[in-house]
């Protein structure tokens, strides 16, 4: 007979670790760029902004330990969702909801304090991801390892090149205390051994039971860490299946 504990592991795993419901999110697009058309604009009362629905009534879920790419062309939502199911940002209509907790690399350098050194911004993000000092000064030397920015740890952040940012904060994320990990192009950034690091650990994660939840336009590469692929198209899914047929979708198809 099975035990209480692993009824309850087998319960937690049946239950999705991503939810989102009927989700609509609009922005205001303005059109004016200088201030005298704004004036002009302001005084014949016509408006300079015009909604754009950069999500159109979406839903999904996400089961827990499950991989999923986000794929879609320029403007067709994927980072905006990947916002919203971090808590970046709110729906304007629908709901969203996450089991456990959430680390997310939505923009290179995003959480850092610019004026602040590396080894302190680690310390920083790791407590915004709910980790104590303990933990991550048990975490601290497998993070700098990983990151690879040697020396560079002690300096002021905002003296870091792009790449140097997304080699801490993807180190930061991924030796944390996470149940779900959101991914947004960081993969894109730095050399070939650093990404090939990123992926060896990417589906370490995957392996031991993680959810993670991928954008990016490297096909190649979300072939290889996903089971699932979701394709947006101007913020509506057209497809959701498995990871080979969605990457079609997004595949320029070749002439006869």
């Amino acid at each position: 007979m099975p035990s209480t504990s692993d009824n309850t592991a087998e319960e937690q795993q049946k239950k999705p670790a991503i939810v989102v419901h009927d989700v609509v999110k609009e922005f205001d697009i303005r059109h004016s760029g200088s201030m005298k058309e704004s004036f002009i604009s302001l005084v014949k009362g016509k408006s300079n902004y015009t909604p754009f629905r950069a999500l159109d009534n979406i839903s999904f879920e996400v089961p827990t330990g499950q991989s999923v790419a986000l794929l879609g062309h320029n403007g067709s939502g994927k980072s905006t969702t990947l916002k919203l199911v971090s808590g970046v940002q709110r729906p304007d209509a629908g709901w969203v909801r996450t089991r456990g907790r959430v680390a997310g690399l939505l923009e290179v350098g995003a959480g850092f304090h610019p004026n602040l050194t590396g080894r302190d911004n680690v310390y920083l993000n790791a407590a915004i991801l709910g980790m104590s000092k303990e933990e991550t000064d048990q975490r601290l030397e497998d993070i700098l390892e990983f990151a690879g920015i040697g020396e560079f740890i002690d300096t002021e952040v905002k003296r870091y090149s792009s790449g140097m940012y997304s080699r801490l904060g993807f180190s930061v994320a991924v030796h944390t205390e996470l149940d779900i990990l959101l991914v947004d192009e960081i993969l894109s950034v730095g050399d070939a051994a650093f990404r090939e690091k990123c992926n060896a650990k990417m589906k370490e994660l995957s392996q031991s039971g993680k959810t993670m939840f991928v954008v990016s336009h490297n096909v190649n590469t979300v072939k290889e860490l996903c089971e699932r692929g979701i394709v947006l198209k101007k913020g509506k899914i057209v497809f959701d299946g498995p990871i080979n047929e969605a990457a079609e979708f997004v595949t320029p198809k070749k002439k006869k």
